[in-house]
């Protein structure tokens, strides 16, 4: 039972030692503590982590990867983190999670936020009173009282970054991140506070443009693990169950295992073809729109719109004079048949678009209905899935083999379906590529990119 570098001279042992005395042991060690101690113990971070959750030695890093599967303590080991880089005397540090909502509802308040994690007694390793941090929802942060404050940012509004300065950085679920690349960026400009800045980013991987690059740099730490590492603290029939319906799955190996699958077996969409896809010109996409011969909003809808629901497939797409086709925008999300189609109206009308092409195989004249419903004047294109997903989508990849399509940047969630949905096999529907599809069939395949004027369908009925 060594001491841990030094940091708890008090507290020689760890969790997992304890775990493995028996239980008389086990009473008999922790009688002989006081509640001093007991607090402390049961609110170290030194104590309770597994090895890989320690932040790693030395100076040779800047960036450390927790790259763990679902359920594997990655919101303790940041929050934890951040608590350890405050008592080293860090006063200014950025917390970065995918949306507002996991800000508050992960971050800030979850089972394993700063709220649940964060002690009274806590003091800095000089033994400064630290204290309980202080909440504030209306300015995003969490002030101790050494005055080391936590400001929160999310990753739907990179230009916020823009201004602070910080001694470090915890970034939450990089893979879910919306504008993975562009948040990043503004985040290393940040970080110019102390002698050696450092960011630590906890995350299940994703086969992203940002996760590839920082898996292969050099300067990033990578530790990690399983599910089943964190079983300690997990439901056994969660474990049981998700091992009955996960193991051996790619989603599995992905959600349990934190391996990031490049591409599915078969995938019809490569990496190389996909990279090769990227318009890193196009920076204002409603601008851009305005060059284009055909814009189209493009919608797979799903059947219900429960938690538990398929997302909603939302693509904005378009068709330059030369014919090459044009993904800008996808709004893919959960929505109630009344969000879907305000949703796609609002972009009709940002993007002027020419029409709306939805799937009715799971709603028919609904669709319609609901589409007129929030405003009647914008044509509408019903299509039918006749052939099966396989069918439809492999002649708009060969447009991709041909290099007739291009992506706008921010484009990472989509591209991760494209290159992993197995035409056989797939669990789950693939809501963002089908409605992708849909839009470059409407596009490029359908004998409709003649030329014309785009403002004869702006206030037309009935066209199609």
């Amino acid at each position: 039972m060594a001491k841990r570098n030094g940091l708890w001279r008090d507290i020689p042992v760890t969790a997992a030692d304890l775990r493995l005395l028996g239980d008389e042991q086990l009473e008999e060690y922790l009688s002989e503590l006081t509640p001093a101690q007991l607090d402390e113990i049961s609110h170290s971070y030194e104590f309770w982590a597994r090895p890989t959750q320690l932040e790693p030695e030395g100076n040779t890093w800047n960036t450390w990867l927790f790259n763990a599967g679902r359920g594997a303590g990655k919101t303790w080991t940041g929050s934890n983190w951040v608590r350890h880089r405050v008592k080293r005397g860090d006063k200014r540090i950025a917390c970065v999670a995918p949306t507002k909502g996991d800000v508050r509802r992960v971050m800030v308040e979850g089972e394993s936020g700063f709220l649940n994690m964060c002690w009274a007694g806590d003091k800095t390793y000089r033994g400064a009173p630290m204290g309980y941090p202080e909440w504030s929802p209306t300015n995003n942060t969490l002030t101790w009282e050494n005055n080391a404050t936590a400001t929160f940012f999310s990753a739907e509004d990179p230009d916020r970054l823009r201004g602070p300065q910080f001694h470090a950085a915890w970034c939450d679920e990089v893979s879910s991140w919306r504008n993975q690349q562009d948040v990043w960026d503004m985040l290393q400009f940040t970080l110019r506070l102390g002698k050696h800045p450092r960011v630590m980013v906890t995350t299940t991987p994703k086969p992203t443009k940002l996760m590839r690059k920082l898996i292969k740099a050099d300067s990033p730490f990578i530790t990690g693990g399983s599910t089943f590492d964190n079983s300690a603290n997990l439901a056994s029939t969660f474990l049981s169950k998700i091992k009955e319906d996960y193991e051996g799955t790619r989603l599995g190996r992905q959600e349990l295992y934190a391996e990031m699958l490049e591409e599915a077996e078969g995938a019809l969409w490569t990496t190389e073809v996909l990279d090769a896809a990227l318009d890193e010109t196009i920076e204002d996409r409603v601008e851009f729109a305005t060059t284009l011969q055909r814009v189209v909003i493009s919608i797979d809808p799903a059947i219900t719109s429960n938690q538990e629901s398929d997302l909603t497939g939302i693509i904005v797409a378009g068709l330059d004079i030369n014919g090459k086709g044009y993904v800008l925008e996808d709004h893919t999300g959960r929505y109630t048949p009344q969000g879907w189609a305000a949703k796609a109206i609002s972009l009709y009308h940002e993007f002027s678009a020419d029409r709306i092409v939805a799937e009715r195989n799971q709603g028919g004249d609904m669709v319609r209905a609901t589409l007129t419903s929030e405003d009647e004047s914008v044509p509408i294109r019903l299509v039918h899935a006749s052939r099966g997903k396989f069918a439809r989508a492999e002649p708009v990849s060969a447009l991709y083999e041909q290099g007739k399509v291009r992506h706008a940047k921010g484009l990472d969630d989509l591209e991760v379906q494209m290159r992993t949905w197995e035409p056989l096999g797939s669990i789950g529907s693939p809501d963002r590529l089908d409605a992708m599809v849909w839009a470059l069939t409407d596009l490029m395949l359908n004998g409709v990119a003649r030329p014309q004027l785009r403002l004869a369908y702006s206030d037309a009925k009935g066209l199609i």
